[in-house]
């Protein structure tokens, strides 16, 4: 029986051991709800690396969505209920991101994440239409993580800044810079969004729950720029009067 049970104890140890990094991509899956995964993951559950795509549809491989491949140190102590991970990606992380808690609940520190725009058209309509271009960087201060039920509440604010964007439907280059932010109460964010530079402007507010995002706002071109970014500015929303001017309403319910 002693036989029996260090056999089952050493097969057991071993399989923790080598468990599949593609275990982390199944996990990031089901606590995004399906829209992102990892591609090509190489090493263990404990120490691997892929890199972030767009969870695909059917048959479809699997969209690198950053540069660079994401590497993480997960401690085994994560199986007595205490969590410390460690993820880097020099390409695009400023820091390394640490990750603390236990298994309901994690801080996770402050960091900032470069985003090429351009690679946001995998994400579909309307972005594959509008085809982005430029410098985005989204930075957070330390944020809490905490499970509730199926989902995750979070707490902390984001800041999503946009430099230099264009447009492949627009002859208007750099479009503008803009800023979004996030403040996270829960499973619930406020958001907004405002110009820091022309000639496109946009602006307003909205509320991002469990996904879902709810935005009213507006876009508009600075004086004498309407016409060359008319196309673009119709794609964006319905045309309406303010004034003494037409501005083009952003509305997502």
């Amino acid at each position: 029986m002693l036989w029996l049970l260090a056999g089952i104890a050493t097969a057991a140890l071993t399989v923790l051991v080598f468990l599949p990094a593609s275990w982390m991509g199944a996990l990031l899956e089901k606590q995004t709800g399906g829209r992102f995964t990892l591609g090509d993951a190489q090493g263990s559950l404990w120490r691997g690396s892929a890199f972030l795509g767009a969870a695909p549809s059917g048959n479809d491989p699997v969209t690198p969505l950053l540069p660079g491949r994401f590497n993480w140190r997960l401690s085994p102590l994560v199986l007595v209920g205490k969590t410390s991970l460690i993820v880097e990606n020099a390409g695009v992380l400023s820091q390394p991101l640490a990750v603390e808690g236990s298994w309901r609940s994690w801080r996770v520190g402050s960091a900032a994440l470069d985003l090429p725009a351009e690679r946001l058209a995998s994400l579909g309509a309307p972005l594959n239409t509008i085809q982005p271009a430029g410098k985005m960087r989204l930075s957070w201060s330390q944020l809490q993580l905490v499970r509730e039920g199926q989902g995750a509440a979070l707490q902390g604010t984001m800041t999503l800044e946009m430099q230099d964007m264009s447009s492949r439907l627009s002859p208007v280059k750099p479009l503008g810079a803009y800023v979004l932010a996030f403040d996270w109460q829960g499973q619930q964010a406020q958001m907004t969004l405002k110009t820091t530079k022309g000639p496109m402007l946009l602006s307003g507010a909205g509320m991002l729950t469990n996904g879902r995002l709810r935005f009213s706002g507006k876009a508009e071109a600075e004086a004498g720029q309407e016409e060359r970014l008319g196309n673009l500015l119709n794609l964006l929303g319905q045309r309406r009067r303010e004034g003494n001017k037409n501005v083009i309403a952003l509305e997502f319910k």
